[in-house]
């Protein structure tokens, strides 16, 4: 789930960090430029992790600040494909299930990555898989969940202009820039109430759906 990737970048100290040490300037400019920001291809970035080296640093002309060359490591968070992870439900729609992990929100379940049986239920707003039984089992909001991760995709941060940022405005929804797509579709995923005690659901046992 969280990974250690090695980035190179100019890291700049103000004048109103000149009382800290070095190495706590440092680590706090950072950790405010990089934490909780997506890199493309890299992941959604945690906080750092050390400081493999860094140069002297040069004061800039006419602007008091310290210019310094850092070679760092820094934690992310990036699943592998087939990991299996726990999130909670946030919402749901015919298209699938919105989870979230509460530091990271973009995660898909589409509908066809639930179990064979399963619908969705406008008067219900929910999910429901219905066994070969009969016996229902429901999908519902802020019930916490383990997936597996299918896959990943990414969007590029484009430009706005004038025009781009009144449409965003009006409600126009930008794609994230990092999402995870999820499947719920095998024996210990989909609600944690379904699988307590170890029971196996009703295709199994004929337990209930937790209705």
């Amino acid at each position: 789930m969280y990974i250690l990737t090695t980035i190179s970048d100019l890291i700049q100290i103000t004048p109103e960090d000149f009382e800290k040490p070095s190495i706590h300037a440092l680590t706090d400019n950072i950790n405010a430029k990089y934490a909780n920001k997506i890199i493309q291809k890299i992941g959604l970035c945690i906080c750092l992790y050390d400081i493999l080296s860094s140069s002297e640093g040069l004061i800039g002309h006419g602007t008091g600040i310290v210019n310094v060359n850092v070679e760092f490591r820094i934690v992310v968070f990036r699943p592998f494909k087939g990991e299996i992870l726990q999130g909670r439900i946030e919402s749901s729609s015919e298209a699938g299930i919105n989870l979230t992990m509460d530091f990271f929100s973009d995660i898909k379940v589409p509908f066809v990555g639930l179990f064979e049986g399963s619908e969705y239920r406008h008067n219900e707003g929910c999910f429901v898989w219905t066994t070969e039984e009969g016996t229902e089992y429901f999908f519902d909001n802020n019930e916490t969940v383990r997936f597996r991760v299918e896959a990943e995709t990414w969007h590029d941060a484009l430009p706005q202009g004038p025009t781009r940022r009144d449409q965003d405005v009006e409600g126009e929804k930008r794609e994230p820039l990092y999402c995870l797509v999820g499947s719920m579709q095998q024996g210990g995923l989909g609600p944690l109430l379904w699988w307590a005690g170890n029971e196996e659901p009703a295709a199994e046992d004929g337990a209930d759906g937790g209705r």
